[in-house]
């Protein structure tokens, strides 16, 4: 490697840092990802452009036409996206970072055979990449809902681990056997696909941002070996960082969602059974319209909104900021309620209340809020559900039971905007709703917030 190309990838690495590091605040988010990406652009063009190959002509241009498509393709979807579909592209883009390990084995294996420390990386990225394209493909089709939330496999606890040792015991016969059959490879990108699939399909929707941040980090797992089988630096801290950074989110959410990192993984993850949560009367829900919400949250002195998918399905983010802006025009106390994992994806709700220009001083996490609660005359809750329900507390037969929620109950008015009574995403009713404390103001968040807004400025 030249001395020039080490010096790109060393900025480029330098980058890829000081960016995950502005990841980590929303203030700073958008930054950090410019930084990053340009570190990426200039690790790219320098691969390309400082070698000591002798490179025909026309691998520069399906190079750079493979670039200015796949750029083409990922810039349009980005623009496209709304919020809602956010967490079905992350998705998307992570079962493509697999997709291309895998395939990069595919490519390398016969030339490397003889190697055991290269056979060794290549079916690993060959088994990692194919778990995580055919994975990310099904947590994709159960974010968009063309999926069922849980799909029943009989047995599929003992299933998956057993396929999982059959396909750690298949790969360690091909690396000590130096077998160089491409049906043996073939085999091998096949059980890693139908893997992926087993993994995800039994999980249950509500649990689908560990499920994302796992094969988030998984892809990054399969750069990291990318960058082993090509002695290349940048890919290989490209990976690491993502991959680390991937088990550090995922550890987060599995204790926000009560879980272990090894039942995720195991097979015991997500799939409990929801039947003896459903159905449980509770009492009997009080509605209410958005005048006499106004008139509660008018003469309120401290407010708290607790955002959920149902906001970013609605489209709503701008107009509660309106509403936070009017509350504390009239002397109220507003902060938002952020729970780890509410909406489709990790930081799901601080990125839909940042596109509205929400100050970040606001939104609280879960443990900081928590405690205010008591204290708080109203709380709104726009469209969450599963992390705002006291049967994570109250009855051990729920499937939530043991998951950290906001404390909402403890609140002396709550205000609670859905379209319908039906169950959140765990699909599971909700004890919050029957609360005597606890009004439902039925509509899309939308047009219940732009006319409680409305409401609010006649006051």
């Amino acid at each position: 490697m030249s001395i020039s190309l080490s010096i790109i990838y060393l900025i480029a690495t330098i980058t890829f840092v000081i960016g995950l590091k502005k990841l980590g605040h929303p203030a700073t988010a958008k930054n950090g990802n410019l930084i990053a990406a340009i570190g990426m652009g200039l690790a790219i063009a320098g691969t390309i452009f400082i070698h000591d190959l002798q490179v025909p002509t026309i691998i520069y241009v399906l190079i750079g036409l493979a670039i200015a498509i796949g750029s083409a393709i990922g810039a349009w979807m980005a623009i496209k996206v709304k919020m809602t579909k956010m967490p079905e592209l992350v998705s998307l883009f992570n079962g493509f970072g697999g997709a291309s390990a895998a395939l990069i084995g595919l490519v390398e294996f016969s030339k490397n055979v003889g190697d055991k420390m290269q056979a060794t990386t290549i079916v690993s990225g060959i088994i990692i990449g194919a778990i995580t394209f055919s994975g990310s493909l099904i947590a994709w089709g159960k974010l968009n809902g063309s999926l069922k939330s849980v799909v029943k496999i009989p047995f599929h606890k003992i299933v998956n681990n057993l396929f999982l040792i059959g396909i750690i015991a298949f790969a360690v016969f091909m690396v000590t056997t130096g077998v160089n059959e491409q049906v043996f490879v073939g085999v091998l990108l096949a059980t890693g696909l139908i893997y992926g699939i087993l993994f995800v399909l039994p999980i249950g929707g509500a649990d689908m941002p560990v499920v994302i941040s796992l094969l988030n980090s998984l892809t990054g797992i399969a750069a990291a070996i990318t960058g082993i089988l090509y002695s290349n630096m940048v890919m290989l801290v490209g990976g690491i960082l993502v991959g680390s950074a991937g088990i550090i989110l995922t550890i987060a959410m599995c204790k926000g969602m009560n879980r272990t990192l090894g039942a995720v993984i195991f097979g015991s993850f997500g799939s409990t059974d929801t039947t003896a949560g459903e159905n449980k009367r509770l009492g009997t829900i009080k509605k209410t319209n958005p005048s006499d919400a106004a008139i509660m949250m008018n003469y309120a002195t401290n407010v708290i909104i607790v955002p959920g998918y149902g906001l970013a399905v609605a489209q709503a983010q701008h107009v509660i900021h309106e509403l936070e802006e009017l509350l504390t025009k009239k002397g109220v106390n507003v902060k938002y309620a952020i729970h780890p994992v509410a909406g489709r994806m990790p930081g799901h709700m601080n990125v839909l209340l940042a596109e509205s220009n929400v100050d970040y001083s606001l939104l609280l996490e879960m443990d900081d809020i928590n405690p205010q609660f008591k204290n708080t005359d109203v709380v709104l809750v726009v469209g969450a559900n599963d992390v705002v329900n006291p049967a994570a507390h109250n009855d051990p037969s729920s499937p939530i039971y043991g998951m950290p929620i906001l404390d909402v109950e403890n609140a002396k008015n709550i205000i609670v905007n859905k379209r319908t009574m039906n169950a959140g995403y765990a699909g599971i009713e909700n004890e919050l709703f029957y609360n005597s404390k606890t009004v439902m103001l039925f509509g899309d968040a939308k047009d219940a917030l732009t006319n409680l807004v409305s409401e609010l400025k006649n006051m």
